[in-house]
This record gives structure tokens, C-alpha cells and sequence, in this order.
């Protein structure tokens, strides 16, 4: 369960997306893009000191990028290769914002709902102290089953910032999908992450393990 708040990004996320995607050489639109979000997702940390999210935007008429982040209330040490960069955020403060294949909490979930068979996180909002379900349209599903052992991932290796992008951790590799054209497949019978949503549903592959 990802418990989220009511409340005021500044800068935006799409804001602060808009001026980092253009660094990317894996990204091929305009210069100064004004991305619209197509859809996102949530995965839950178990610890509950990460926000983990993942966005799906365009610019234009150009192709469907995958883009995960992971929101920190510090810095992450030794992680500023990936910070896409901070905002302020109206109820919890500063935040730290990261390109998420640096972040080992992303690994780690990510490789958890792949190898179990899992979803998304269920989005939660506290209204006068009274929980409220948000219905997400976008549906994620991992490929493995429940019960299945997880290794546990506490250190990200290396990661090629390419796409896709191989994220090697200190127990598994991760392969993720920057641009989805609806296309891809995973090799062989390797354990994948896919997803739908509306005007799309046919599962899209975003990642696998491998």
C-alpha cells in the first residue's frame, strides 16, 4: 500500500522531467518538451522511507517513455549521477527526486513483484483521518509466483544508462525498458513486468529479470 498525499510539487515532476529527459541519449523528442503523462504506478517499499513511482509520459507525438523515480527526504549517498533533482513538496518538505535505476529500493521492489507474480501498489489517500482507495487504471502484473524467494538486493553494481537499461545489483540484473513500443519481448523464459491501460490493452513489457 502506497499511502499518498494531498498536495503541492514545486517544481512539478513533470517540470523537473521536462528539463532532465533532454540529457538522456536514449530520448529522442524535442529539445524543450511538454510531456504529458500517460500513466503511473507505485511500488510499495517495505520500510515505507522510499517513494517509489513510475511514469509513463510523451512529448508530442513522439514515443512512450518509461521513466521510474524514487522520492528520498535526504540525499542518497553516492547517488548523484541519478538525481533528476529536488522539490518541495507542500506536506512532507524537501524531497530528493532520483532516476530510480541508481536507487537500490527500486531494485528491490521491482525484483519482488517480477519473481512473485505481484502488482502495483494499492494508492491510498488520508482525508480527515479517514483512508480513502484512488482506483489506478494502469494494471501491472509480474510474471513469477507468490512464495517464490526473493534474493535480497541492498547495493546497485552497475547500470548501463542506455535502453533499455541493465540495472546488475549485488543479487540479481534487471533489465528496463526506457521507450515502449509495444513490440519488445524478454528472452527466453525470463520473468517480466508488464502492464495495461486504458486505450492500451494489450500488455506492454517494461521489464524482465536477466
Amino acid at each position: 500500500m502506497a499511502l499518498l498525499h494531498r498536495a503541492d510539487l514545486t517544481p512539478t515532476k513533470l517540470e523537473l522531467l521536462n528539463a532532465w529527459l533532454p540529457t538522456k541519449d536514449w530520448y529522442t523528442g524535442p529539445a524543450e518538451p511538454d510531456l504529458e503523462k500517460v500513466g503511473a504506478f507505485r511500488f510499495d517499499d517495505p520500510a515505507g522511507e522510499v517513494g517509489v513511482e513510475t511514469m509513463l509520459v510523451r512529448a508530442g507525438d513522439g514515443p512512450l517513455l518509461q521513466v521510474a523515480l524514487t522520492y528520498r527526504a535526504a540525499p542518497l549517498a553516492g547517488a548523484e549521477r541519478w538525481l533528476i533533482g529536488t522539490t518541495e513538496h507542500s506536506v512532507l518538505g524537501p524531497r530528493w527526486v532520483y532516476d530510480a535505476s541508481g536507487d537500490p529500493v527500486y531494485a528491490a521492489t521491482l525484483a519482488a513483484t517480477i519473481l512473485t507474480g505481484a502488482a502495483e501498489a494499492a494508492e491510498e489517500f488520508e482525508v480527515d483521518g479517514v483512508r480513502q482507495v484512488r482506483p489506478n487504471p494502469m494494471q501491472v502484473t509480474g510474471s513469477g509466483h507468490a512464495g517464490v524467494p526473493v534474493p535480497a538486493v541492498t547495493a546497485v553494481l552497475d547500470v548501463s544508462d542506455t535502453h533499455p537499461t541493465r540495472i546488475a545489483t549485488d543479487s540479481v540484473t534487471l533489465t528496463v525498458l526506457r521507450v515502449l513500443t509495444g513490440d519488445a519481448a524478454a528472452p527466453g523464459d525470463a520473468p517480466t513486468l508488464t502492464a495495461t491501460w486504458p486505450g492500451s490493452p494489450t500488455p506492454h513489457l517494461l521489464a524482465y529479470a536477466g
